[in-house]
């Protein structure tokens, strides 16, 4: 396999994946709302698809969450391809894996020139790594730099991957947000439908019944949102673990560099 090959394409965009994951939501909620019966429990559920509602179907509080869901699905979606690519990485053959193989300074430079196209600011643990570490061996000639110029890289991009989920640690957030919301309107609702003269106790069930589904539903979907997102971080944080592991071993305990005065003699 020629070095890199397999991760050279570049990950999917975040508006793309947008676009497509919120079209796959409304076909599936518009395939549900034809195929749950109106006002049976599933749709009242899922949908809000009932008589009681006190929203103007389709603009329910669950649908609006299934659309929230797909907006972090889709931002879950591009950090799983990234972690997928730096990955495909590690397996490039970038430097040396024998258990003989010694690297000198000379050939440093065939070595970065395998890497530099393939990092950007945001994407390529392990050959912005590898870059980093050869620039700091070919100026200083210390491995002690090396290792600490490794070791403040990781941890810098450590914290930037850890950022990279804000947005969906906010989705998780804002999911059972607007549930609880739902609620409070349900409720509202059922209240104005108590006549202490003339109870409609139908109406005031179902009221109460869109108050409790709609946080139900929004519990439920965090909950998916908030897995998904812990398998996707774990595997980009491994992958760059690997890549600091893998400069370690076959890179930095790999360099001969000579001392003075053994290249005086």
């Amino acid at each position: 396999m020629k070095p890199g090959s397999e991760a050279a394409s570049r990950p999917p965009s975040y508006p793309r994946a947008l676009l497509v994951a919120l079209g796959i939501a409304m076909v599936v909620i518009a395939i549900a709302s034809v195929t749950l019966p109106f006002g049976s429990g599933p749709a009242a559920l899922l949908l809000d698809h009932q008589p009681y509602s006190v929203f103007p179907y389709p603009l329910t509080i669950q649908n609006l969450t299934y659309l929230i869901l797909a907006a972090g699905l889709a931002d879950l979606y591009v950090r799983w391809q990234v972690a997928r690519r730096e990955q495909a990485f590690l397996r490039a053959k970038f430097l040396p894996e024998d258990a003989t193989s010694v690297l000198q300074l000379h050939e440093l430079g065939a070595i970065r020139r395998k890497v530099t196209d393939l990092y950007d600011g945001d994407h390529g643990f392990l050959p912005y790594l590898i870059d980093i570490t050869i620039i700091q061996l070919q100026t200083s000639r210390s491995v002690d730099q090396a290792v600490a110029i490794l070791t403040n890289s990781l941890e810098l991009m450590s914290h930037r991957v850890d950022m990279r989920y804000q947005m969906v640690r906010y989705t998780a957030w804002l999911i059972p947000t607007i549930g609880f919301i739902g609620t409070i309107i349900g409720i509202a609702v059922a209240l104005e439908f108590i006549n202490p003269q003339k109870i409609d106790l139908a109406k005031v069930t179902g009221g109460l019944s869109v108050s409790f589904y709609t946080t139900l539903v929004a519990l439920l979907v965090s909950v998916i949102l908030v897995f998904i997102q812990h398998i996707v971080q774990k595997q980009e944080e491994i992958a760059l673990n690997e890549a600091g592991q893998y400069c370690l071993k076959n890179l930095i305990n790999r360099i001969y560099i000579p001392h003075k005065e053994d290249a005086a003699s």
